[in-house]
């Protein structure tokens, strides 16, 4: 790789912004595409496939094979709440690899023994959530169920553009909810982007049923061009 191009990768994944290498193999030439470069680019849809799948790997365009090297941000799921839902939902989601922090002010949920070897922060969303550097290749739920920790930890996320924000609660729940965060400067454009209720409607009644429903939504919003279903009703 031409060092021009290693700069500028590294630039763009310092920055945990996507990029993708492009290689013929044929006459060893490449280029780097970065995300905000992907819908002017003659490739954009394989791009954009090979990009939303995460993985590297051969296409053939124009009579051509390429070979498409994937350079993703690590995805991170931020937890405010450490409930029982979390404490099935964090290490499903280290699972899958994700990066894991879990954020609940009431240091008797969030301790090292309910959540071991997961990063914990025991302080109030506007002070724990800046320095977590929240940003769109993050999902944010929340999950307490109060409205002092989870409406202003949705406000950061609905700030921050997280590909993925959900919150827990039923349909009632959640029109209160949004009353409140209108009330604080949300549009109802914010509004739609939360999941809520929260996870897909498999009829999830247990923490660790409710962990599942939520990370398969997640992983259907980050792998799908677009996802309409149907959610939880409780």
């Amino acid at each position: 790789m031409k060092l021009e191009t290693l700069a500028a990768l590294n630039a763009e994944r310092a920055a945990r912004r996507p990029a993708i290498v492009v290689l013929d193999p044929a006459n060893g030439e490449q280029r780097l595409v970065k995300a905000s470069e992907i819908a002017g680019d003659p490739l954009r849809v394989e791009l954009s496939t090979q990009l939303r799948m995460g993985t590297s790997g051969m296409i053939e365009a124009g009579g051509r094979k390429l070979f498409l090297n994937v350079h993703a941000p690590t995805a991170r799921l931020v937890i405010v709440g450490a409930v029982h839902i979390s404490q099935a939902l964090a290490p499903l989601a280290r699972s899958l690899g994700y990066d894991v922090t879990v954020v609940d002010p009431r240091t008797a949920f969030a301790s090292p023994e309910r959540f071991p070897d997961v990063p914990l922060v025991a302080e109030w969303p506007d002070v724990a959530l800046p320095p977590l550097n929240v940003d769109h290749y993050t999902a944010f739920v929340a999950v307490t169920h109060d409205p002092k920790i989870d409406d202003p930890a949705l406000l950061h996320a609905l700030d921050r553009d997280c590909f993925y924000i959900g919150a827990l609660g039923s349909r009632k729940t959640h029109a209160r909810r949004s009353e409140r965060l209108r009330a604080q400067g949300a549009s109802d454009a914010d509004i739609a982007r939360i999941h809520a209720p929260i996870g897909l409607d498999i009829g999830a009644v247990s923490p660790s049923e409710i962990a599942v429903a939520i990370m398969a939504e997640i992983t259907a919003q980050l792998r799908l061009p677009k996802v309409d279903v149907k959610v939880n009703a409780a």
